[in-house]
């Protein structure tokens, strides 16, 4: 059987799955090229780290990016942030169709696992929508961050900045090229209102901004109305937001009352609000946050973005979902309902499990981290790391997120291998991933009788 009948026959689950662990693969060797790499060598395990996180558009890093890698190794690594953002299939789709190739069944079938929400026989409009809408945003963010930047760093290396953070934020990534992220630009009114646009655009998922697109055109024709996965999005990304941010500016109510300005109190709350969900950008040093603020960011971390865009995490339909869920059931109501649409059974099961799913695996990989710190604790007779420190890291990778309290960098090879796979397994999704590892499996049939049991 040749490697092209192998792939046709495959799920497109699995071809998902493939394709980001190809891209990975080749991102590590070319960031172990001799060229890409400046000053020091890089070990194989910080390459492979660094591509996943890239390719994975996380953003959590064990090595500067800034200094570490030289000009052709920041280059691979924008290109691996843009390949994992707009998703492997994606492109692949979009290079067919452009070269005069149709997409096989396959392909088309592992578009719709990234996108469920777009019609199948939409996939090539969506995508060419996808591609197109991609390069505006991120031009226009280049071009307003470069206006920010020229003064200081000069126009050509203000602009390579730009670009790079533009790419960076639309596709949710948070790699910067600074040593300390953005702490610098804390209380740069167009940086942050830049930055924080891309993020949210980046974030509320291809599908719906598809969508937007056709219910703007559609209005002019007396036919304008959202899908009910697009009010959703829209509705809760905008009550995360606006809630994160009251959050943080009570929870550090005291520090930004001694901040030199009265915008800085506004932007700062604003844009950890946002870039907590899954961007990684930050404007103040996370390490230094209070602990009941990095447990709600912890909350906002593990929903992370929206179905069909750049970020990972639970999703925002699902926390939509299961907070509908539960009133109904406070109100003794049979049926969830949203936006006067009721919900699926299958669907509230579905999300139900992939949350059971996903609190399991969160658990799972930080305890297997803190094995590994109690271990390296003793070898070397130094302190173990925080238990909230390693919870802010898992959930960082799981949400694709990249925020750090600094443990990432301490991480040895064992802790480095369990923070790559909650990347993978945050990226590609729970229920693909799942879906690989389990199978779709047989319905035996079978039915036993029925018996009640207590619970609560």
């Amino acid at each position: 059987m040749t490697t092209r009948s192998r792939l046709l026959k495959m799920h497109p689950a699995t071809l998902v799955l493939l394709s980001f662990l190809v891209a990975i693969v080749l991102g590590a060797l070319l960031l172990k090229l001799p060229i890409a790499v400046g000053a020091g060598a890089v070990s194989w395990v910080d390459a492979f780290f660094t591509a996943t996180s890239a390719i994975c558009v996380t953003g959590l890093t064990v090595v500067d990016i800034g200094s570490r890698f030289t000009l052709f190794g920041q280059c691979i690594i924008l290109l691996l942030i843009q390949v994992g953002g707009l998703g492997v299939m994606t492109i692949s789709v979009a290079l067919f169709q452009w070269v005069g190739w149709g997409a096989s069944i396959r392909q088309r079938l592992a578009m719709q696992e990234l996108f469920a929400a777009a019609p199948r026989k939409d996939i090539f409009s969506l995508v060419n929508s996808i591609i197109v809408f991609t390069v505006w945003a991120e031009l226009i963010g280049a071009i307003l961050l470069t206006v920010c930047w020229a003064p200081e760093l000069g126009f050509f290396k203000a602009a390579y900045f730009a670009l790079f953070h533009s790419i960076a934020a639309f596709c949710n990534a948070g790699f910067a090229l600074f040593p300390d992220n953005l702490i610098g630009y804390s209380g740069h009114g167009l940086l942050n209102v830049a930055i924080c646009l891309l993020i949210v655009i980046g974030g509320i998922g291809f599908p719906v901004l598809y969508d937007l697109r056709c219910w703007v055109n559609s209005r002019k024709r007396g036919r304008c109305r959202l899908s009910i996965q697009s009010k959703t999005v829209l509705w809760t990304t905008l009550v995360l937001i606006v809630g994160g941010a009251l959050m943080y500016a009570f929870l550090e109510r005291k520090a930004l009352a001694d901040s030199p300005s009265w915008h800085y109190r506004i932007l700062v709350p604003l844009f950890q609000s946002i870039t907590c969900r899954t961007a990684g950008f930050n404007t103040v040093d996370i390490s230094s946050l209070r602990e009941a603020t990095l447990a709600m960011m912890i909350f906002l971390m593990f929903f992370g973005a929206s179905p069909g865009s750049c970020g990972g995490g639970v999703k925002t339909t699902t926390l939509a979902l299961l907070t509908a869920f539960t009133l109904s059931r406070v109100r003794h109501g049979r049926r969830v309902n949203l936006f006067k649409k009721s919900v699926p059974g299958d669907t509230m099961a579905r999300a139900v499990s992939l949350v059971l799913v996903s609190i399991a695996i969160v658990c799972f990989v930080l305890f297997m981290l803190l094995i590994g710190d109690q271990a390296i604790a003793r070898e070397t007779s130094g302190a173990a790391h925080s238990f909230l420190g390693f919870l802010f890291e898992t959930v960082s990778a799981f949400g694709t997120v990249g925020l750090s309290m600094g443990v990432t960098t301490e991480l040895n090879t064992w802790g480095k291998g369990w923070i790559i796979l909650m990347m993978i397994i945050g990226r590609v999704g729970i229920l693909t991933f799942s879906y690989i590892i389990v199978g779709s499996g047989k319905d035996e049939g079978i039915e036993y009788a029925e018996e009640s049991m207590m619970v609560g």
